[in-house]
């Protein structure tokens, strides 16, 4: 009978297949490292320079996204240079009077950027001189307001809540009865005390009754804030009051109060031209929106250019100032993205 012997397997022949088989699983196990550590490293990097990026950059990344912040900012622009340089669209002088220019000629729409563009008032003024020349007026109220409101409010509604306790109550109640006293009627009253009323009497004005939203706002966030970790780990570290206000907490309460001073700013202008509307704000011989609006009203029916000029430019600066605040808004706020 054949001899049908079957393979034997020894110790030799395994031991001999050994090496071959342990380099191909060691091969495969450094490649796998290989990758895992290209991925980590890949990982580590972005991460680090996810963190590298601040708010303020991260912030702007989002505003370079977004079209109402290009809008609005293109009309912001003009309409700052408008009213820095007012020479730059036209030369004319919006005081001059040439009754010879009767404001039933009405806009000549062939005549781009003249003194006739807009047609001519009651009084033979070029409306489209007054109208860049306006801007000047409406806008450093507005600007000026902004900046004050937000000063005084901030520093306000940082000392009421950082502090707390009664100076907490003292400011908040205070911070009440103004809030109780709308800004226009406020306003009305103030002003009735100045004979001569300037842009700075009318910014006086409005400030004085314009903080309120401000210091809510900011002592609600630094309540918020003065919580965190990080201001608890300075006050161990023996960091000062000052410091841990203006150095810790600060930069990390401004975004919601920025959102909130970029939309007022627009109330703020609109809140003047209709001071000088009612007679109570700005009065001829300044150069203002809400001047030319009261000036032309009871000649809407014969020349209504005189008065939807003005008006026109007044609505697509508050509307300008609207669209930017709510850029920025949902730039600063991760949530709303």
């Amino acid at each position: 009978m054949p001899d049908n012997k079957s393979p034997q397997v020894t110790p030799s022949s395994v031991a001999g297949a050994g090496p071959a088989v342990t380099g191909g699983l060691a091969d495969t196990a450094a490649a796998g490292v290989a990758v895992a550590a290209e991925l980590a490293a890949g990982t580590d990097k972005q991460t680090s320079t996810e963190k590298a990026r601040s708010l303020g950059q991260d912030a702007w990344r989002e505003l370079r996204r977004s079209w109402l912040f290009w809008a609005s900012g293109i009309l912001l622009v003009l309409l700052i240079l408008m009213a820095a340089w007012p020479t730059l669209f036209t030369d004319v002088d919006p005081r001059q009077a040439d009754l010879r220019n009767h404001y039933l000629t009405g806009p000549q729409w062939s005549h781009f950027f003249q003194a006739d563009w807009f047609g001519y008032n009651v009084q033979g003024q070029s409306v489209y001189a007054r109208t860049v020349h306006g801007a000047r007026a409406s806008i450093i109220v507005g600007v000026c307001v902004t900046l004050a409101v937000t000063l005084v409010g901030g520093i306000v509604g940082m000392l009421a809540g950082y502090f707390g306790g009664w100076l907490d109550t003292v400011l908040s109640r205070l911070t009440d009865v103004f809030f109780g006293i709308p800004l226009l009627l406020g306003g009305l009253v103030l002003l009735q005390a100045f004979t001569n009323r300037t842009i700075w009497t009318v910014t006086f004005a409005l400030t004085a009754f314009g903080w309120m939203q401000i210091a809510r706002v900011m002592r609600g966030a630094v309540i918020t804030q003065k919580e965190a970790d990080f201001v608890t780990a300075a006050r161990a570290l023996g960091a000062g009051t000052g410091r841990i206000l203006f150095r810790h907490i600060l930069p990390n309460v401004l975004g919601p109060v920025i959102v909130v001073a970029t939309i007022a700013l627009g109330g703020y202008i609109a809140t003047e031209a209709t001071l000088s509307y009612l007679g109570i704000g700005l009065k001829d011989p300044t150069v203002s929106w809400g001047v030319d609006i009261s000036a032309s009203q009871k000649d809407l029916r014969d020349g209504p250019h005189a008065l939807l000029m003005p008006a026109g430019f007044l609505s697509l600066t508050v509307l300008a100032f609207i669209l930017l605040g709510d850029a920025v808004r949902d730039a600063l706020d991760p949530k709303l993205r």
